[in-house]
């Protein structure tokens, strides 16, 4: 392809895993040598570049995975976008994908670059919305697990719920410092200006959200670790309880197990009767003692 046509706008999607696709890319004579070189680029970092009429750039996006529902593993997406034409390419299925595929299904329709790749990008930003509203809905629940006394805090629910939000921060991070840098760069072309404006918006607003829920799973793990060393400090408390209210039984049986001679109540029918409230007496004692003292509490 040399040339484009005067009107409208021409989407092309490839397979970078495809040689193929590989080969008509490096050989587009219509794209710079740095958009090309982005498109082909191997790198796992989000970048983007000014070129001409021309913005590259490689951001994160979720993989299709036929296996799992919810999404989790983390691909790149290329794009190049110019003067009546937008290029994006994969190495793996993406879930933006989807949807964009399913909306030009139902009929939606876009008329230039700019609008092509924000519709590009609003779609990855959807994918990270839902991914988003999944991690509220269990942090949601760890919160009512919490405020149920019956049930013990999920520590690893929440450190796996922690994980997926720093992931997801780092991605929407990314992404959102590529589009700013496009948008400060003097090359920018006017046509496209809006459409980066508009995105560099969306994706800082979601990017907030992001933060807010990473502050509230903050709270949510200082709260558990408040309630976690409350029950073991209670658990602690019954159990010095017990150690001190055993103590004294414990002496007065090691006493009387004793293979010695003249123990008392050894030559009479009723010394295991005598050991026995003694032994009793003995807990009572010290359990009267630690209350008046203040030890025992309800």
């Amino acid at each position: 392809m040399e040339s484009l046509p005067a009107d409208g706008l021409r989407w092309l999607h490839f397979d970078l895993v495809d040689r193929r696709s590989r080969s008509w890319i490096a050989n587009a004579a219509i794209l710079p040598p740095a958009i090309r070189t982005m498109l082909l680029s191997e790198e796992s970092h989000a970048q983007g570049i000014v070129e001409g009429d021309f913005v590259g750039g490689i951001i994160p996006d979720y993989e299709r995975d036929f296996e799992q529902v919810e999404p989790t593993r983390v691909g790149m997406l290329h794009f190049g976008v110019g003067p009546g034409l937008l290029i994006t390419a994969r190495r793996h299925p993406l879930r933006s994908a989807d949807i964009v595929r399913s909306r030009f299904a139902a009929g939606v329709s876009v008329h230039d670059a700019g609008a092509a790749l924000q519709m590009q990008v609003m779609a990855m930003a959807e994918v990270a919305m839902q991914v988003l509203h999944g991690l509220e809905l269990r942090a949601q629940r760890a919160e009512d697990g919490l405020l149920d006394e019956s049930l013990s805090p999920d520590i690893r629910g929440l450190a796996s719920l922690r994980r997926r939000t720093v992931r997801l921060h780092r991605m929407l991070a990314g992404t959102r410092t590529v589009f700013h840098r496009i948008e400060e760069d003097e090359d920018l072309p006017e046509a496209l200006r809006p459409a980066v404006e508009q995105i560099a918006q969306r994706l800082a607003a979601l990017d907030g959200d992001v933060g807010a829920m990473q502050a509230r799973l903050r709270l949510l793990r200082e709260e558990m670790d408040i309630e976690i060393n409350q029950r073991t400090n209670q658990n602690l408390y019954l159990l010095s309880i017990m150690t001190a209210l055993m103590l004294p039984p414990t002496l007065i049986t090691g006493f009387f197990g004793m293979n010695t001679g003249g123990l008392p109540g050894s030559a009479t029918h009723h010394g295991t009767i005598f050991a026995g409230a003694l032994i009793i007496g003995s807990a009572l004692a010290v359990y009267v003692v630690l209350r008046a003292m203040g030890f025992v509490r309800r």
